[in-house]
Parts: C-alpha cells; structure tokens; sequence
C-alpha cells in the first residue's frame, strides 16, 4: 500500500457506543464490510459487545449505558472514524447501495487522500480513504512541529 506522509496509518483500537450492538453488527457488515470476530453479553440474551473488522482497520462496539451514549442518543456527532481501504471507490458504492447516509462525496484532498465520508444509522461519522499521492503536509500549507516560529509573548 502507497504511504502517505499527511496521513500516516497506525494501530488503534477504537470503542464505538451502540444502542442495539447486534443491530450494528448486521449494518456494519452490509454497509461497509466489516466481519465479526466475536460477540458477547448474556447467552441468548442482549449482545453487550463485540469486535469487528474490515482489513487491519479494527473496532469494538459497547452498548450504551449510563456514562455513554451514541451520537443519535446525544443529538450531535461525538467523532470521526478514518478506515484505510484498498478499492475506496468500490468501498464507496457499496456503502452507497446499503444505504449508507453519504455525508462526503467521493474525492481526492489537497493532502494526498481519495475518500469520502458516510455515516451510520446511529450517527457515528466515518471517513473511507485510500492514499492517492504521497504529499509532504508542507506542500498543502501545514506547519510541521518544530518548523513554527517562536512567539514572543
């Protein structure tokens, strides 16, 4: 995969906050591909969690509780999820075609990237990406740490 300085990939584990978690995993799934790898909660009872995947992009869901809540639950957006994928534009019909509320049409940034954003039923923002260009973050206007004057106060 093309490395992409603006945007670099690391491992992260994020815990997403769903209502129904057994709902999510059935729209992850279809929407955007991601497969489960486990599930848990009170046998034949609620699904309180799970661990899912799409590539080496990794993810657990939780149910909410008090102390936690979706973004439909809170009434605004809470984050945004980046996914490094291989076929974006493929990635992007599919979601498409699932019904995914596509909220970022399909584009190459300033930065290097070919993405576009969607968002879940429950309101949790999610950027699909894949490095089209290798761009140094100098090259489209940021200032890389140690490179900024000193202010005096």
């Amino acid at each position: 995969m093309l490395k992409n300085r603006s945007v670099p990939t690391d491992i992260l584990l994020p815990h997403i906050t769903y209502q129904n978690v057994a709902e999510a995993l059935v729209w992850l799934a279809r929407a955007f591909g991601f497969t489960e790898h486990y599930r848990y909660g009170e046998p034949g009872g609620q699904v309180n969690g799970a661990q899912m995947h799409l590539g080496d992009a990794w993810i657990m869901l939780n149910s909410a509780r008090p102390g936690s809540a979706s973004p439909a639950q809170v009434g605004h957006q809470t984050q945004s999820l980046t996914v490094f994928v291989d076929d974006v534009d493929a990635h992007f019909e599919r979601a498409k075609s699932a019904g995914a509320k596509i909220v970022e049409d399909l584009h190459e940034t300033v930065y290097g990237e070919r993405q576009y954003g969607a968002e879940d039923p429950e309101g949790h923002r999610w950027l699909f990406s894949r490095h089209a260009r290798d761009v140094s973050p100098d090259e489209w206007g940021a200032t890389i740490a140690g490179s900024r004057p000193v202010l005096s106060s």
